[in-house]
């Protein structure tokens, strides 16, 4: 599967694509055509709305906190039947790659302040319980799913990258699947979101090269993330049992739906 394969042709949502398709260690694939991951769809078309209508999602994995969904509220599908869960509550006090101060102009600060952010997320209560809901419901609800963020790379990202390690796909191949977003061919989308808010709040002009460093990912991100994991955990499966509440028999049932 190519890289643009992997993506929806969207014109008002960032980052949308399947990411099944990895192979895994027993031999076998993660299935297409229901795992689903995105950015928020505030400013979804028409288009991008009858688009996604053909993916039959049934369950949306909302995981911005209650100020973001207030301020940037989604445009689903009409009609659309399926389950909207949701944190009641802040999951993070910004959207991650939304969290500076005056000092986040430059590509190295900005770089800083997202490996803090990761450097977090494994300690948040809130992030541990939505991942955890997002596991669990992929086990109780047939159908397709998406998981999506502000931007659905950070926290997306990461909820993505522990369900692709529950089913058995490499470490390699979960880093590749988090990079991906930097292929994404709508960062304007996403820029057009997030830029002018950064820069009025921060009341100066941020460098390109800044600008790149909070909307994209970088290797460092998620290895921060694993790092922090292992210094509480010891291991991502023990994380996966003690904070987010994983157990084996779920994990199997996870790879008997989807992995093919």
């Amino acid at each position: 599967m190519t890289e643009n394969q992997r993506f929806l042709p969207t014109e008002g949502i960032h980052n949308f694509r399947d990411f099944g398709g990895w192979p895994t260690s027993g031999g076998g694939t993660v299935r297409r055509g229901l795992l689903f991951r995105s950015g928020q769809h505030v400013g979804a078309s028409d288009a991008d709305l009858e688009a996604i209508a053909a993916l039959d999602i049934r369950t949306v994995i909302d995981l911005r906190g209650a100020s973001e969904r207030e301020r940037n509220p989604c445009r689903r599908v009409e009609g659309f039947d399926g389950e909207v869960l949701f944190y009641d509550g802040e999951t993070t006090s910004a959207a991650p790659h939304m969290d500076v101060d005056d000092a986040v102009t430059t590509a190295e600060f900005a770089r800083q302040r997202m490996v803090a952010v990761y450097t977090r997320m494994p300690r948040n209560p809130a992030m541990s319980e939505m991942f955890g809901r997002y596991l669990r419901v992929l086990d109780e609800r047939d159908g397709a799913s998406l998981v999506h963020c502000f931007a659905g790379k950070d926290r997306t990202g990461v909820a993505a990258t522990l369900l692709l390690h529950i089913l058995g796909v490499s470490r390699e191949d979960q880093l590749a699947e988090f990079l991906l977003t930097n292929a994404a061919p709508t960062l304007s989308v996403l820029r057009a979101q997030s830029v002018p808010g950064l820069e009025a709040r921060l009341g100066r002009k941020l460098d390109d090269a800044a600008v790149r460093a909070l909307l994209e990912v970088h290797e460092d991100y998620l290895s921060t993330f694993l790092a922090e994991v292992e210094k509480d955990h010891g291991s991502l499966d023990a994380y996966l049992a003690e904070a987010i509440g994983v157990d084996e028999p779920l994990k199997e049932r996870l790879r008997e739906r989807f992995v093919a």
